[in-house]
């Protein structure tokens, strides 16, 4: 079989493959979707201090049961799954505690493991453990079930910043991941949503779709101004910084409100990682600060039922579906943002 493997930096190939072996303790799928984002971006170019080459990519999977290993109960083939990308360890202070998202012996689909960009693959027992093989609920498609595991992430972020009824949201960065926050604030209750982003080509693409309450563009408008003007003065009471920009999060404590949630969901780049944050602005309005770091397996069932009931679809969202075959040119499209997510079925 044909497989997109991770060998250096800038060296990523598409190349053969034996088809891989059941053993006992695993699940074998047939991948039918796995979609892509930007940090597949930056392993295909800087690498990843967590990956052993040669890695197969891809961590947003959804397909098929083939063959199930010895010792495995409740699965079957043809049973349609989902596979979480974050792997917990189920057992540390943390996971006890339910905290899986911050698990120090977290490992991972596509990096620790060999992942999706390949017509079949090994759902390891580490994923098994956890209960991270989800069932795909009836009505939704593979490629929107792929979708799931960037949605979970951006649920744990806002159950972290507790966007809640009435609340006014902005999310700075148009992206896959800012849209899906801009439909998750509506489904949680906000009253209005605000989308902000510096390429006018970017938002002009993402607003047609989710159709936020306002969208700005910060290249041509201060995006402070703009979003304390929408909001009379007051200031929104949730930022979302859905884009890795340092500038968006010093811009972000400018335009929250008093006792308003600021989630830094985007990090920033390991040789940029800091920003000059006005403590004052944080002491005076009593500002709350969160991070976000990727998704647990529960959030991963939740974005499964969101998009099977409806209350935040993402196929729409899908603008570019490739076969394997087209792989690295899914990635040019996901660095150049000229679609917004970009879904591989192999």
């Amino acid at each position: 079989m044909k497989v997109f493997r991770f060998y250096a930096p800038g060296d990523v190939r598409l190349e053969d493959a034996p088809e891989p072996e059941v053993a006992a303790g695993e699940v074998k799928i047939r991948v039918r979707a796995c979609s892509m984002c930007g940090t597949d971006v930056k392993i295909s170019t800087s690498g990843h201090q967590r990956i052993v080459p040669p890695r197969v990519m891809g961590h947003e999977i959804a397909g098929e049961v083939v063959e199930v290993g010895d010792g495995v109960d409740g699965w079957a083939p043809g049973d349609r799954v989902q596979v979480i990308a974050a792997i917990p360890c189920g057992r540390c202070a943390w996971c006890t505690r339910g905290l899986e998202t911050i698990c120090p012996h977290q490992v991972s689909m596509g990096y620790d493991y060999d992942g999706g960009f390949a017509p079949f693959m090994i759902v390891p027992p580490t994923v098994l453990a956890v209960d991270g093989l989800n069932r795909i609920p009836d009505g939704v498609g593979f490629a929107e079930a792929s979708v799931a595991e960037p949605f979970a992430c951006a649920i744990n972020a806002q159950e972290i910043a507790d966007v809640h009824d009435g609340d006014t949201v902005v999310v700075v960065g148009s992206g896959p991941i800012g849209c899906l926050h801009v439909r998750l604030a509506r489904a949680r209750g906000a009253s209005a949503v605000y989308l902000v982003e510096l390429s006018r080509a970017r938002l002009d693409m993402a607003a047609d779709v989710v159709k936020p309450d306002a969208a700005v563009c910060a290249s041509e408008q201060d995006p402070v101004e703009a979003v304390l003007e929408l909001t009379g003065g007051r200031g929104a009471d949730v930022v979302i910084t859905a884009a890795a920009s340092g500038a968006a999060q010093e811009q972000a404590l400018r335009m929250v409100a008093p006792r308003g949630r600021i989630s830094f969901f985007g990090g920033l780049p390991k040789d940029r990682p800091t920003i000059t944050l006005d403590s004052n602005l944080v002491h005076y309005k009593e500002l709350t600060i969160v991070g976000a770091n990727g998704s647990s397996p529960a959030h991963n069932r939740t974005a499964l039922a969101m998009i099977a009931d409806g209350s935040v679809p993402v196929s729409d969202l899908i603008t570019h579906r490739l076969p394997l075959e087209q792989v690295a040119e899914g990635i040019d499209v996901v660095r150049s943002g000229a679609g917004i997510k970009v879904t591989i079925e192999p």
